[in-house]
């Protein structure tokens, strides 16, 4: 088969290093323009990109696919198949039309929950015990089409966003591969109504820590929103990066320190309290919380800010 492959981040390169070392045929990958990032705000290659370039593929990267000319570079190709992994642009009927046999997508849930663009996340966020990668055969909706394949994936809970993302894109890379060379073999079926999420796409207005809110439900976003956009809490005028947290026994006003040693900064929630084990403040670097003290004073008694403010 030919194979178009669509995709931008790393969850996606891996995809297409799958499809590449099983041995298919690509002669064409689409990925997001080169956008600016960095302090100083130079043109970054996406993941997928680079790897396209490093096997020789042609590499087309549009705007947007609206236009119907932007789509005589696929219509040229005559793939016979499409797979899309995390690509960041919405196909058009008249793009998924294209593929002899359609187009594929590689979702990072179990379908039908957690449509849209956090799966990932949101499934920490929440609590979930388990997810997994569904392979979909794509229609005009949003993660509505009829599913090939799907494997769960328990959740461990000490996942957080980029560890659950780097097994989740093995997964994917190995399920779409047993996709493509079962394609005949595999009746599609219908997504059920029942159990329908969506995952909205991650802010950073959602960073900021409420400490008003139960422990677990901190820890949770601390985990989830890590490595993007971090966890966001403020002490003494100074904004800092929450990268890791554990349960701790304790309570008090909200946001309160109730500790601070080489162990942690413990800090009463709505429900319970939360053991502060990894920051970063502005300018430095993540750190174990020993290292952080010696560079950033914290006294029992001290107080974090709410997201209202002080």
């Amino acid at each position: 088969m030919r194979v178009v492959f669509a995709g931008t981040p790393e969850f996606a390169r891996s995809a297409l290093a799958a499809i590449l070392a099983a041995g298919f045929d690509v002669p064409l990958v689409l990925t997001q323009p080169d956008r600016p990032s960095g302090r100083g705000m130079q043109l970054h290659v996406s993941p997928v990109k680079q790897l396209a370039l490093e096997r020789g593929i042609a590499v087309y990267q549009p705007d947007r696919l609206k236009d119907p000319a932007t789509h005589l570079p696929l219509r040229e190709i005559a793939p016979d198949i499409m797979v899309v992994a995390a690509y960041g642009l919405i196909l058009p009927q008249a793009v998924l039309d294209i593929p002899r046999l359609g187009c594929l997508n590689i979702h990072g849930s179990l379908l039908p929950r957690w449509r849209g663009a956090a799966p990932i996340q949101r499934a920490i966020e929440t609590g979930d015990a388990a997810t997994g990668i569904t392979i979909m055969r794509m229609d005009a909706g949003l993660d509505t089409g009829p599913m090939l394949l799907a494997e769960p994936l328990t959740i461990a809970a000490t996942d957080t966003a980029a560890s659950l993302h780097d097994k989740m894109a093995i997964l994917g890379g190995r399920l779409i591969v047993d996709t493509l060379k079962n394609l005949s073999r595999l009746a599609p079926v219908a997504q059920p109504e029942a159990g329908v999420t969506y995952a909205r796409k991650i802010e950073k207005a959602e960073a900021q820590l409420d400490w008003r809110r139960p422990a677990a439900v901190l820890e949770r976003q601390i985990r989830a929103f890590d490595p993007f956009p971090g966890a966001v809490a403020t002490l003494a005028q100074t904004t800092i990066k929450v990268w890791s947290a554990r349960l701790a026994a304790g309570s008090g006003p909200p946001g309160s320190v109730l500790a601070c040693n080489d162990d942690g900064i413990v800090v009463a929630c709505g429900d319970g309290a939360l053991c502060l084990t990894e920051l970063q403040k502005p300018g430095g670097k993540r750190l174990p919380i020993g290292d952080f003290l010696r560079g950033f004073a914290v006294a029992a008694g001290a107080s974090f800010c709410m997201p209202s403010g002080c």
